[in-house]
């Protein structure tokens, strides 16, 4: 569903300054002593803000190219007294060099990503294995890559994309509410809604391995057929 745009989008923004970022000049560093997490579709913001809270320790970068999204983010933000470690930045994935170093990322959070389930469309899907060459460019050796979904075709084509990069998570689990790994888990606005409406979530969590070199193939034309009832 397409967000209702937000009068004042502009002004609304331009009233919590130093939450949203401008594009640096330079890509950044980690600093000495601090982390960096960065979330790639932050939505509205509630699992950004709960995560910066609870790690002081980092830097935390919550990524939305959504500026509506955004708008409703960072006043929830400084209405929950801002984490001053939390940054917005309005922007896609596609221009991720552009704002990190590469080595520079600790980990990388993907919370129920568009699954672009029409046929043809399995490139835009932010677990596609280019976008996964790109993020492991980023992390840094044992960095971190976590997805969640409470869409099992998207779960399926994710792990599958992970595969094709060499590459295997240390943690799956097709019911994240009924696991172990429950514990501590922060929920963003779609899980509280999924959860609430009995629907399981999909879990991964994948590590960058020492000496690790992201590459990729584009599949074979045949196979953009089989995406089609994601």
């Amino acid at each position: 569903m397409r967000m209702r745009k937000k009068k004042n989008a502009d002004a609304r923004l331009a009233s919590h300054e130093g939450l949203v970022l401008e594009k640096p000049s330079a890509p950044i560093k980690r600093t000495e002593g601090r982390e960096i997490f960065l979330e790639i579709g932050a939505g509205k913001g509630g699992f950004a803000i709960e995560m910066a809270k609870r790690n002081p320790q980092a830097d935390y970068f919550a990524m939305e190219r959504v500026r509506d999204c955004i708008v409703i983010a960072v006043e929830k933000a400084d209405a929950e007294s801002r984490p001053q470690n939390l940054r917005f930045l309005i922007d896609g994935a596609d221009n991720l060099p552009e704002w990190f170093a590469a080595g520079s990322v600790d980990r990388i959070f993907l919370n129920f990503s568009d699954p672009w389930h029409k046929k043809g469309y399995f490139k835009r899907r932010l677990t596609y294995r280019k976008y996964l060459a790109l993020y492991f460019s980023l992390l840094r050796e044992g960095g971190e890559l976590c997805f969640k979904t409470d869409n099992a075709p998207l779960f399926d084509f994710s792990l599958e994309e992970i595969a094709s990069v060499d590459l295997t998570p240390y943690l799956v689990t097709r019911d994240l509410h009924a696991s172990p790994y429950a514990e501590g888990n922060v929920m963003t606005e779609y899980e509280k809604s999924f959860v609430a409406e009995g629907l399981p979530i999909h879990k991964l969590c994948v590590k960058k391995p020492a000496g690790y070199i992201p590459h990729y193939e584009e599949p074979k034309k045949k196979s953009v057929e089989t995406e089609e009832n994601i």
